[in-house]
């Protein structure tokens, strides 16, 4: 496996994963047009702030980073649970603190971040992200934790 900066040939890999992933989360309401998600993530992969995991010549999982504040993780079904993600995270903690918010339904999601030494830091009702979810912010310091 390979980690890199994205490239916008590589746009339509990173939807495929998170279009895969809202298909398969039945309580994720769908909020954007795909062509939003696409504007966005070229948008993203212009400012530098998208990160690759490359295994077989594929995107296998992307990380979106600004600073320390992380926007988006995701793992292509196939590839989960062989350490792309703990891979991509790893990369992005030489930032030496980083935070994110994530869905409180996502379960899945916040095992992964405890066991990567995130700790719970706060709660929303969903005001801040596009899907109205309620969510948590989890923060990963330098020492810490994981």
């Amino acid at each position: 496996m390979r980690l890199a900066a994205a490239h916008f040939w590589q746009v339509p890999q990173l939807a495929a994963i998170l279009w895969a992933f809202a298909r398969e989360t039945p309580w994720l309401p769908r909020v954007r047009r795909r062509r939003e998600d696409l504007a966005t993530l070229c948008r993203m992969v212009r400012r530098g702030q998208v990160r690759v995991a490359i295994r077989g010549g594929r995107v296998a999982g992307f990380i979106v980073r600004e600073e320390s504040h992380i926007h988006a993780l995701y793992v292509a079904a196939p590839m989960r649970g062989q350490g792309i993600g703990r891979a991509l995270l790893s990369e992005a903690k030489a930032a030496g603190a980083l935070d994110l918010w994530v869905l409180a339904a996502n379960r899945r999601a916040r095992a992964f971040y405890a066991a990567q030494g995130f700790v719970e830091a706060g709660q929303a009702r969903g005001g801040g992200n596009d899907e109205g979810l309620p969510d948590i912010r989890m923060i990963w310091r330098e020492g810490i934790g994981g």
